[in-house]
């Protein structure tokens, strides 16, 4: 049985209220889980299809493919002229304008036959079509070859090298080739640029209803895909036809498809039995190896949190068309690492993944990442005691996801092609890291909310500048020191017994606090004065005593210290009592009845491995200030004397320690005191030279 469920029974009340969870859980998930038929997977040309055969259920269109598409709307543009309307009486007015100036004007410095020339020139422009400028570059720019000129009811069509603009026009008159009779200097005296406007105004209307009739003419479909056909088998390589068939199947879907009621019950029932299996396996993890996280509701809500956040952030990123490869899985595995323990995190990482992995293309690619990105993330997040951890967690997980899709790639051979790799994962892994190192910012948060104390915290608490540690170090030099003992035995301890060696550290630093008030009548803290005792009662002196207790814990409560130091206060004398002095009530008043309560400690008895640790180490180096010399046989005599009573009375019997801990502990502090209290050899004096 795991040390941590030592003595757990399960309560009738206890198995309705994880009962209740767990459906709570299930039925959040399926709610959120993705509904209809799965229509939208993850393919590519010349990459090899590893989900599920696909056999069309119905006959739906079989779109063309882009390149067609592409070339028949480029055939569509180039058969589609612009309409433009020709105003006829422009033409007219305007060389009706110049034989009227000739005539008052011209005629006696130009011959008659120039006014002829020009007036046929006119007519010829006027004809063929006069443009404004930006509407001729802008038709020049789109490649078209021609437009359509409509005069009333009479359209007809134009090359575009046939029209005009009022400089073209103008040229045209003034600088003929042909026309060789006709100086351009007499032509210019003609002003002939004032009778030249545009005739041509674009219908926009028209045009470009005219424009989406041609377009919608293009037909987005060849053929049809039969029902019952297979579309794409397991192992089969993606060819053009194939992804053609897969992409007009997610159009068809999605484009109104409706399930049966058989097709919805069918869905409804397999998403509840999923998130059932792997719920329940949870629950039997926790109920089998870690079931006093179950007593926990803090745990529990964090653990609950943690599992049904990221499923639920999946379903609705991928519903909106966004990679779940941007999702920072690995803030769940880090931050259970740092708050509870490696094993916990990895099993709650794998239950999270899964539920995720049934909303995304590609499953098994997806999973076999996260959970390797996870692994990595728990194997380099040891302590978290200093930011550079997490800097370097983060790399190892970034490095590792692209490696690992790397693998894949390379596997299904699509690296070398540039139709198979899919160069945005990649990138969607890098913003992840990116994500997932902003992630530390949340510690803080989560630590108040869910009253954890992570080793980050833990390791700012150690520092003795710290104004409640100062204090202790000024006004009860002799506690302190014995604390910094306390802390280094404990420690070391731990680490050999795989407990938290921070915490119990930081535990050990803080747990005698309350002696700072009255530490005159505390024997480390007394300097060869009387006693203070001398002058009171047992009664009295033994209050005192187990008051430091309550005045730790309420310095703990005025400096806010976290709730796991406050417990290493209240626990590291458990509910023994002060020796001392009940043994010398008892030896003063033999034929009275003793009130035990006066005596003993508040408690409650240590209820964690490393509250125990600290309670032995507490006592241990207490009673090893009092041996007269440091020995093998009496410094383990001591430490086997003060642990085996500690463990005759009962004091860990909550505690999820074994007799080969009990036994290790005993072997640590033995080596450890024996080299705090090692003898020193005796220096030799210098002999004095006798004069001669």
């Amino acid at each position: 049985m795991s040390r941590y469920n030592h003595h757990r029974e399960i309560t009738t009340s206890g198995y309705v209220y994880r009962a209740l969870v767990a459906i709570a859980g299930i039925a959040l998930l399926v709610f959120f889980m993705p509904r209809g038929s799965r229509t939208h997977y993850d393919f590519s040309i010349g990459k090899p299809w590893y989900d599920s055969p696909i056999i069309a259920k119905e006959t739906f269109p079989l779109l063309k493919s882009d390149s067609l598409l592409r070339a028949e709307r480029q055939q569509a543009q180039a058969s589609y002229k612009p309409i433009y309307e020709m105003s006829a009486d422009m033409g007219r007015e305007q060389m009706k304008n110049f034989v009227s100036r000739y005539n008052t004007t011209l005629s006696s410095s130009i011959p008659f036959y120039y006014r002829l020339y020009v007036t046929d020139k006119l007519k010829e422009v006027y004809d063929a079509g006069i443009l404004p400028a930006e509407d001729y570059d802008r038709l020049k720019l789109q490649n078209c070859k021609a437009i359509t000129i409509s005069t009333g009811n009479e359209g007809r069509t134009q090359a575009l090298g046939e029209l005009f603009t009022p400089k073209t026009a103008y040229e045209h008159i003034v600088y003929d080739k042909d026309s060789l009779r006709y100086r351009p200097s007499v032509l210019q005296r003609c002003d002939i640029s004032n009778y030249i406007r545009t005739n041509l105004t674009y219908d926009k209307l028209r045009s470009e209803s005219l424009l989406e009739s041609l377009q919608k003419s293009i037909s987005l479909y060849r053929g049809e895909v039969q029902a019952g056909q297979e579309i794409v088998h397991r192992g089969q390589i993606v060819d053009e036809q194939t992804y053609l068939a897969l992409r007009s199947m997610e159009t068809f879907y999605k484009n109104g498809q409706k399930q049966s009621k058989a097709e919805r019950l069918s869905l409804a029932i397999g998403q509840v039995l999923y998130a059932s299996i792997i719920v329940l396996c949870l629950l039997v993890f926790f109920n089998q190896f870690r079931s006093d996280y179950l007593q926990q509701v803090r745990t529990v809500l964090l653990v609950v949190l943690m599992i049904l956040f990221f499923p639920l952030l999946t379903y609705t990123l991928v519903k909106h068309g966004i990679s779940a490869y941007i999702v920072p899985y690995c803030i769940l595995p880090i931050f259970l690492r740092v708050f509870l323990d490696s094993r916990t995190a990895f099993i709650t990482h794998v239950c999270s993944i899964l539920l995720s992995a049934i909303a995304v293309s590609y499953p098994f690619e997806f999973t076999v990442t996260q959970l390797v990105a996870g692994l990595v993330a728990i194997y380099s997040m040891k302590l978290l005691s200093q930011r550079s951890e997490l800097f370097r967690a983060v790399i190892f997980v970034t490095l590792a996801s692209m490696i690992c899709h790397l693998c894949f790639d390379l596997i299904n051979m699509a690296f070398f092609s540039t139709e198979g790799i899919t160069p945005m994962l990649y990138l969607y892994i890098l913003v992840n890291g990116v994500i997932l190192l902003i992630s530390y910012t949340l510690l803080i948060p989560f630590e108040r909310i869910f009253r954890f104390t992570s080793n980050v915290t833990l390791v700012e608490l150690s520092n003795t500048n710290n104004e409640i540690l100062r204090r202790l170090s000024e006004e009860a030099p002799g506690t302190f020191q014995h604390s910094m003992q306390v802390a280094n035995l404990a420690a070391e301890v731990a680490n050999k017994l795989g407990a938290k060696s921070q915490l119990v550290r930081t535990g050990a630093l803080y747990h005698d606090i309350g002696k700072i008030e009255d530490a005159v009548f505390y024997t480390e803290n007394q300097s060869g004065t009387q006693n203070p005792h001398d002058n009171l009662t047992y009664v009295h002196s033994a209050q005192l005593i187990i008051g430091h207790v309550q005045k730790g814990l309420a310095l703990a409560e005025k400096y806010k210290l976290p709730p796991v130091i406050r417990e290493f206060i209240s626990t590291h004398h458990g509910t023994s009592k002060t020796k001392y002095f009940y043994v010398s009530y008892k030896n003063a008043h033999p034929d009275e009845p003793i009130d035990e309560q006066l005596f003993s400690y508040p408690g409650p008895n240590p209820s964690t491995l490393e509250q125990a640790i600290l309670m032995m180490a507490d006592s241990v180096e207490a009673a090893s200030r009092s041996l007269k010399e440091y020995t093998e046989e009496s410094v383990s005599e001591l430490v086997g004397r003060i642990i085996d009573s500690q463990v005759a009375e009962g004091y860990f019997n909550h505690c999820p320690i074994t007799f080969e801990d009990i036994s290790t502990a005993k072997q640590v502090f033995c080596d450890k005191l024996m080299t705090i209290y090692h003898t020193r050899i005796s220096y030799p004096e210098l002999k004095k030279e006798e004069k001669a």
